[in-house]
């Protein structure tokens, strides 16, 4: 089946996450591992200082991870409804895990909300969400990029991936939050008071080793996008927050404690800056192209008076002279002149077929659709009936359509077009069959005509919707190859697909869908 890409290669790479990393990037992340490198390394010999405790700070910087997390994850998940990356879907899913999780850290988190924090937490629930929160970050960069993969499309519906993931990933936060509180007694003792236990060394360097391998992983992958770099030196911020407020400190409230949690709001935001950034360069793209669109419009309006006025008349002066010769001087012509004269008109009216189609074309590109509900039962049937007519021994069948939200001239035209091509190319069979119908799909109404008449080698099938492409001779069906254009660019101006599938000698089926 022909369908066509949602988005070209160069549509893709206009996002972070499909573009390729430059030097220009890798020098920026370079220099930002490399001061948040020096300033960890600064910190190390300082970390178990102890400072006075400040639970406002908690308060404000789970508040500020939560909201960045959150934004970031929106941003990715918008992305992967356009592109249907599963990576792009298990990144996503990881920032809002960390969302979840810091706020679940903040609620059971001692003298912040209550004494010993809420959710019935007790002495081991804040450092245990701790380690659960940081484990399961790196785990799914682990994932995305390994679904990184070319290919690794999300072959469901995005919606209903994106609604199963936030599904996943609240579940999953409400599993370990509860097996921080009320399960605390199936885990190890790592806290006693403020201070870690012994049992924490271990605890620690497991997750500290997974973001480790999320590291490698991200290092190894290939290609590597500008996506790919900023979420390196994330896991890289994510390894220094780890270590000065885990590894190197002595307990809650020390300088590495603090400092820790500064490295986690820092590794919060790089991706989050980055996509702003991203989003911005956008919105400029999308102006630079709107006024080379307005230009080009206007380059297309002298064009179509050009046609109009410029090309017309002479065709219809050389088709009159040609007709005047032709009642006037026939019989002096001989059968040799009379056949180069009707050549001339041929020619004269398949020109002026030509031209009259990419009016058409030209005067869509500049008109919206004006949506109503359109009853496409019995705007087919009747379009049916009418181009029967040239062909009264095909048998047609339609069935009940879905009514429509669209434009009703335009997607009159696309029925036209449609159902005309399919009595045009089952009229060398003895028994023409033309067949309409509908199907729901994914959200969308998917309407097909189909016929079982000359058909077509799919190989040449993205020729199709092409202007002037034919994949017949016109000696063996006439036409101007213009109408398959005309459909394509009316259904995407409302916001549907269109495609095809045949077989040569067996007839064709075109599909075009739009939104229910």
């Amino acid at each position: 089946m022909a369908k066509p890409e949602r988005d070209s290669q160069e549509e893709r790479r206009a996002f972070l996450s499909a573009a390729p990393a430059g030097p220009r990037d890798r020098r920026l992340a370079l220099w930002t591992l490399g001061v948040s490198s020096l300033t960890f390394l600064a910190a190390i010999p300082f970390a178990k200082v102890q400072l006075a405790p400040y639970p406002a700070f908690i308060a404000a910087y789970q508040s500020a991870l939560a909201v960045s997390d959150l934004v970031t994850a929106a941003l990715l998940f918008a992305q992967f409804k356009l592109l249907g990356s599963r990576a792009l879907l298990a990144l996503a899913s990881a920032y809002l895990f960390t969302a979840f999780m810091a706020v679940a850290h903040a609620l059971t988190f001692p003298g912040l909300l209550a004494p010993t924090g809420l959710l019935g937490a007790g002495p081991q629930s804040t450092a245990w969400m701790y380690m659960f929160w940081h484990a399961g970050f790196p785990a799914l960069a682990v994932v995305y990029a390994f679904a990184s993969a070319p290919g690794a499309a999300e072959k469901r519906s995005t919606g209903a991936a994106l609604a199963a993931s936030i599904a996943a990933v609240a579940l999953a936060t409400v599993g370990f939050t509860l097996l921080a509180t009320t399960g605390a007694s199936l885990l190890p003792p790592i806290m006693q008071d403020n201070r870690y236990t012994p049992a924490m060394i271990l605890v620690v360097g497991g997750v500290w080793a997974l973001s480790a391998l999320a590291l490698l992983v991200l290092w190894r992958k290939r290609p590597q996008t500008v996506l790919d770099l900023w979420l390196m030196v994330v896991i890289c911020a994510w390894l220094f927050d780890i270590g000065l407020a885990a590894v190197f400190n002595g307990g809650r409230y020390d300088l590495g404690f603090y400092a820790g949690r500064v490295y986690g709001l820092a590794a919060a935001c790089f991706v989050l800056v980055v996509l702003l950034v991203e989003n911005a360069m956008l919105y400029r793209r999308l102006l630079n192209a709107h006024d080379g669109l307005a230009a080009a419009n206007k380059e297309l309006d002298a064009f179509s008076y050009s046609v109009s006025h410029d090309l017309r008349a002479p065709l219809r002066a050389m088709d009159g002279y040609a007709a005047m010769l032709e009642e006037d001087a026939g019989a002096r012509l001989g059968e040799d002149g009379r056949q180069l004269v009707g050549k001339l008109r041929a020619a004269a009216t398949n020109m002026r077929q030509l031209i009259e189609g990419l009016l058409e074309l030209s005067r869509l590109g500049r008109r919206e659709p004006e949506r109503q509900r359109v009853g496409m039962t019995l705007l087919a049937r009747e379009i049916a009936a009418e181009l029967g007519r040239s062909s009264p021994a095909a048998k047609v069948s339609v069935a009940e359509l879905p009514d429509a939200l669209a434009d009703p001239v335009l997607i009159r035209q696309v029925w036209a077009n449609l159902i005309g091509n399919a009595f045009k190319y089952s009229s060398n069979k003895p028994q023409p069959k033309v067949e309409i119908g509908a199907r729901s799909e994914g959200g969308e109404i998917v309407y097909w005509v189909r016929d079982n008449g000359a058909g077509f080698d799919m190989q040449h099938a993205e020729r199709l919707f092409g202007v002037f492409q034919r994949l017949h001779s016109p000696k063996e069906f006439p036409g101007t190859g213009v109408g398959l254009a005309l459909v394509q660019r009316i259904v995407q101006r409302h916001g549907g697909r269109v495609w095809a599938e045949a077989r040569p000698g067996e007839g064709a089926t075109f599909h075009f869908s739009l939104r229910g």
